[in-house]
Parts: C-alpha cells; sequence; structure tokens
C-alpha cells in the first residue's frame, strides 16, 4: 500500500525559498477546522481546538487506511487575521482571530467525517461548533520559507505588506496563513520552520 505524503508530493505548496517570497497557485484543498480568537499561547479554546483536529485526523486516516489508502497526517496549519493588519507585526496577539486547521485527503464521505467525529468525542466530550470539513480555496498566493522563532515573524510581514504587495499591485485576498512544519515541542525556536503564505489579488484600479 503505498503512502502519500503531501508534503513531498506537493512541494510547491510547503518548501517556499527561506527568506524570499515567491508566488505559488494553491488549488482548493479540504481541511479539518475550527474557528477562535485569542492568544493562542494562553486561550484555552486553542489547544483545545488543536486536540480536536489531530483526533479527528487519525481517525479519518485510519478509517481511509482500513479501505486501502493511506496517508501521513499533514502538519497543523493556521489562518490568521485581525481587524488591523499591523496587530501581526506588532505581534498584539489577544486582537487576533485563528482558524486551526488540518488537511485531508480529497473523498471523505459524510459518513467517514461523522464516525471521526462520534469517534473523538469519547475522549474530548463536547464537539466545538465550529468544527468543520472544508474546502479551502486561495488561488494566488506570496510565501516564504521562515526559519526561527513565531515572534520574528513581524520584519518579514512588515516587508510583505508594507513594500513588497503594494510594489507587485496587490491587495490582501484572504487571511494570513501559516504551515507549521515543525513540532514546537521538540524544536529550538531558532529553527522552528514555518511557510508564511498570504492569498493576495490584483489592487491596482481598472483601467
Amino acid at each position: 500500500m503505498d503512502k502519500i505524503d503531501f508534503k513531498k508530493r506537493d512541494r510547491a505548496l510547503y518548501q517556499p525559498p527561506v527568506g524570499r517570497f515567491v508566488t505559488v497557485d494553491v488549488p482548493p484543498l479540504p481541511y479539518v477546522m475550527v474557528d477562535g480568537h485569542g492568544d493562542p499561547n494562553t486561550a484555552p479554546a486553542y489547544l483545545q481546538a488543536v486536540q480536536w483536529l489531530y483526533s479527528v485526523s487519525y481517525a479519518l486516516k485510519f478509517a481511509l487506511k482500513a479501505m486501502g489508502q493511506d496517508y501521513v497526517v499533514p502538519p497543523l496549519e493556521a489562518l490568521w487575521s485581525a481587524g488591523d493588519p499591523s496587530s501581526f507585526v506588532a505581534r498584539r496577539k489577544d486582537e487576533w482571530r485563528w482558524t486551526v486547521m488540518i488537511r485531508t485527503p480529497n473523498g471523505i464521505s459524510p459518513e467517514q467525517w461523522e464516525a471521526a467525529i462520534a469517534n473523538a468525542a469519547k475522549k474530548l466530550g463536547e464537539v466545538p461548533a465550529s468544527l468543520r470539513h472544508e474546502i479551502l480555496e486561495e488561488g494566488l498566493c506570496l510565501q516564504t520559507l521562515h526559519v526561527g522563532a513565531y515572534d520574528d515573524e513581524g520584519p518579514i510581514l512588515a516587508h510583505l505588506h508594507g513594500e513588497l504587495m503594494p510594489a507587485l499591485g496587490y491587495t490582501f485576498a484572504g487571511p494570513h496563513h501559516e504551515i507549521y512544519l515543525s513540532d514546537p515541542r521538540r524544536t529550538d525556536a531558532a529553527r522552528l520552520k514555518t511557510v508564511l503564505r498570504q492569498s493576495v489579488r490584483n489592487g491596482l484600479p481598472a483601467c
């Protein structure tokens, strides 16, 4: 049985260059998602959301493996938004809204989804109201690989928002997106690898 690893199969999505933004056309992709808000380091809802994501994702993996389709559970990802984008540069985390998510293969059936939720609920209790399986459509994006602590992302995002996007004639088309390639529990902060992605659209006025 072949095991799919999205990180290796879809290298353009997970392996941008370090320190340089490149464009990528991201296709519509399915995810397990949970919404919340506040500082991810202190908000209990954030930890609960991540626990639900992994529990449901592994239940789906084992269900598909039993049917002959095995895959590596992809890394944790998150969409981040705020009323003022400068809150990301300034790291005002209490203002952040987030959607944590883990990618799934295509073709998850409603029955498999409901069974995975029921399995997770046995361990985790009440199901988060925002838990869902949803297609994310990003399209044209700018992305780079950041190596270092999460709190060191500010200058990179300031360059993206204040210099690169205006120079290219782009404006925001969606929330800030991060893909966490490293486990922060096992990796020194200086070595953390994070894909920083921003969906964009042409912001120049039509002629």
